[in-house]
């Protein structure tokens, strides 16, 4: 997990809710497993901007929402855009986003990690989440837990692993 590896000051969630922030689930720098959750506050969007303490490379994400019909449904993902606001994101597709991607339910409900474009998250400072919609059209939009799977990019000497693991 690069939880470990969160600017936790750097932090922030546009849209996010007073009681139930995006801090309070990644706050312990791993996944969360407590009753806490993010939730969206005037509509079902949402755009986490996430620092890390040093580059990474990024191979996967896993968002879990015990509450499917709340649960992330399609999401964008930028990389080093400090500023990025919601204007910066609605409209954008890729290459103007790293990658978009559609999250079917069971991959919320079970948190499982979605591999991304590896080539376009190698050398990452900040990542972007903006998640677009949810699965049921709720008003609100729900993330029980976040994981964010890769290396820290000084300490990947050898790549030549990564490439047999990439291939499978």
């Amino acid at each position: 997990s690069l939880l470990q590896f969160l600017d936790l000051q750097q932090l922030n969630c546009l849209n996010e809710s007073t009681e139930h922030n995006f801090k309070s689930i990644v706050s312990s720098k791993k996944p969360n497993v407590s009753s806490s959750y993010l939730e969206s506050d005037a509509d079902e969007q949402l755009l986490l901007n996430i620092a890390f303490n040093q580059s990474v490379r990024v191979k996967s994400i896993s968002i879990k929402s015990t509450d499917i019909a709340h649960g992330p449904k399609k999401i964008k993902l930028a990389v080093n855009r400090p500023s990025l606001g919601f204007d910066d994101v609605a409209e954008a597709e890729e290459p103007a986003v790293a990658q978009v991607l559609e999250l079917d339910e069971e991959t919320v409900k079970e948190g499982k990690p979605v591999p991304l474009r590896f080539v376009r998250f190698q050398s990452v400072n900040s990542l972007h989440i903006f998640i677009v919609s949810n699965h049921g059209d709720e008003e609100e939009t729900r993330i029980n837990a976040l994981d964010i799977i890769g290396v820290p990019v000084e300490t990947t000497k050898d790549l030549s692993g990564l490439k047999q693991q990439q291939e499978n």
